[in-house]
């Protein structure tokens, strides 16, 4: 299961990320997303947990929890949406 980890501090690495969630099962992988210009960390993260009732079991267990200050936003990872162009979608009104 991927799960989505949010509300993660600047400092926040891919190994801080596992050592929080291998108590609760085998982690396939953990990642914190950075900008692509300057490197720095957008602020989540996604961790993959093979084992669905170890992955509820993190998720559970770890939502509100802190790392370095700041309380984690932990849910199921939702898939991308095909639309990514970052422009908003139209609400029927009119525009001059």
């Amino acid at each position: 299961m991927n799960i989505f980890v949010g509300n993660l501090a600047r400092e926040v690495t891919e190994a801080d990320l596992r050592k929080m969630f291998e108590p609760f099962g085998h982690v396939a992988s953990a990642a914190v997303i950075r900008n692509k210009f300057s490197g720095e960390s957008r602020g989540f993260g996604f961790v993959d947990m093979p084992a669905s009732p170890e992955a509820q079991s993190a998720i559970t267990g770890l939502q509100g929890m802190p790392l370095q200050g700041r309380a984690l936003h932990v849910n199921e990872a939702r898939p991308r949406t095909d639309d990514r162009t970052g422009r908003r979608r139209p609400t029927g009104g009119r525009r001059f």
